[in-house]
């Protein structure tokens, strides 16, 4: 089970982690994109954590709402939309919950990666954040119909996001302005992707604290 304080701890540590990886992320990003990524990301979760102490009061939905809505006006570029619309649609499958069971959890996230997915049509092997969050999907939904307890499905989920953002490394994209560069995009780890794993990781931090 996952608390509305650690739903709250989660993005804390969302944005503290995305700042702690802004120049990592934009390095990533400024070898096939925009080179904003990381800035853009920081700057959107500085505004979620402006609005987040009068978010408190809040159940974990609208909260997740809340921030979606928060980065769809404050994230430049394709970032913002999606995972604005990755939290806007979490929150959407939780409203009015104050805790959240494992099958609560995997809902929840399922819902955001069908929004991400629905915004930007990506596929698997399309060079995206999609290509994180998809294997992480699976492996929580697998690791929470095995009895796995919470702590545990999100490390495996945590893991399978890692494995997947690895992956991205030697595709070629075939989403956004990356694919832009053909063949050029191979041999470079998609930004996206790798917000995605920090951010899924985040919360297990979260959960584990």
């Amino acid at each position: 089970m996952i608390t509305k304080a650690q739903i709250v701890k989660w993005l804390e540590e969302t944005a503290a982690v995305l700042n702690k990886n802004k120049d990592y992320l934009t390095q990533l990003d400024s070898a096939i994109g925009d080179a904003d990524h990381g800035s853009n990301m920081d700057r959107g979760f500085k505004k979620v954590m402006e609005k987040l102490a009068t978010m408190t009061d809040k159940d974990i939905g609208n909260i997740m709402k809340t921030t979606g809505m928060t980065l769809i006006s404050s994230v430049g570029g394709a970032s913002g939309p999606l995972y604005g619309t990755f939290y806007m649609r979490s929150g959407m499958a939780v409203i009015a919950k104050e805790e959240l069971m494992d099958d609560d959890l995997y809902l929840m996230l399922k819902a955001g990666v069908d929004g991400i997915v629905q915004r930007g049509r990506a596929q698997l092997e399309d060079k995206t954040m999609f290509d994180a969050w998809s294997p992480a999907l699976d492996a929580l939904q697998s690791a929470i119909a095995n009895g796995q307890d919470t702590i545990g499905a999100l490390e495996t989920a945590v893991s399978a996001a890692e494995q997947g953002m690895k992956a991205t490394i030697p595709l070629q994209a075939r989403k956004g302005r990356a694919s832009y560069l053909g063949e050029r995009s191979i041999g470079h780890q998609d930004p996206g992707a790798t917000s995605s794993f920090l951010i899924l990781n985040a919360l297990l931090d979260a959960v584990k604290a």
